[in-house]
């Protein structure tokens, strides 16, 4: 067989994957190029090509090799979780640690990619791309739905529409937390305690403190006329 004509190794799909999923993280979907991707891989485009097909395709494949297993071993901490409770509501710390503190084990893998995939993640929820969003929609449905279904059952005197807004707030404060210290620096100035393993502890006793706190109190609104402004 003529080199030229031999398929491209298999490590060198994992340098593609490694070299555009930083890039992403530091400039975004739109901004990064194939070219910045293959130059950064030190591969050419019949290599990414033949692995991936398009760039869509390549994004889809960056967050597919992580997240997959992600959402795995939250399902897998769930249902033992469940076993354990053998048919009993469980606890919703349980349940948030379960959901949350798994991902945050993986930003704080700084040796095999882990933070780097989840700074991705944390970024794209917090930029508007209705592509990549449709497709995590897709790979978190089972996910978040079982999880929900378990804080539903965890939480009954709590209306189901406040628990999918908590969970709402609750993913949006990971995702910031995890894209990085960057929005810190603007009012705090110096900041040099970003240790990744440090951030498990501190945003897992918010997420908790979010979830347990009391619930909105409606009745202000309730009486302010259609127009917005108290009556006098």
């Amino acid at each position: 067989m003529n080199p030229a004509d031999r398929p491209p190794a298999p490590e060198t799909r994992d340098r593609i994957l490694d070299a555009a999923e930083a890039l992403f993280v530091e400039h975004g979907f739109e901004a990064t190029s194939m070219r910045m991707i293959t130059t950064a891989a030190k591969a050419n485009l019949a290599a990414v090509n033949y692995h991936f097909g398009s760039k869509d395709a390549l994004i889809q494949e960056v967050f597919r090799r992580r997240l997959t297993e992600l959402n795995r071993q939250r399902l897998a901490a769930l249902d033992r979780l469940e076993a354990e409770a053998n048919g009993a509501p469980l606890k919703p710390s349980r349940i948030v640690e379960a959901f949350f503190g798994t991902a945050l084990v993986l930003a704080a893998d700084t040796e095999n990619g882990g933070h780097t995939f989840m700074r991705l993640l944390g970024r794209t929820y917090t930029e508007p791309n209705a592509f990549v969003r449709q497709f995590l929609a897709e790979e978190y449905a089972e996910a978040v739905h079982r999880f929900l279904d378990a804080l539903y059952r965890a939480l009954p005197e709590v209306p189901r529409e406040e628990i999918l807004w908590r969970f709402h707030f609750m993913m949006g404060a990971m995702s910031y937390s995890i894209a990085g210290t960057d929005a810190l620096q603007l009012f705090a100035g110096h900041f040099d305690d970003a240790d990744p393993q440090r951030l498990l502890p501190r945003l897992m006793s918010f997420l908790l403190g979010g979830l347990r706190a009391p619930l909105a109190d409606f009745s202000a609104l309730a009486q302010t006329p259609a127009g917005g402004r108290e009556a006098a």
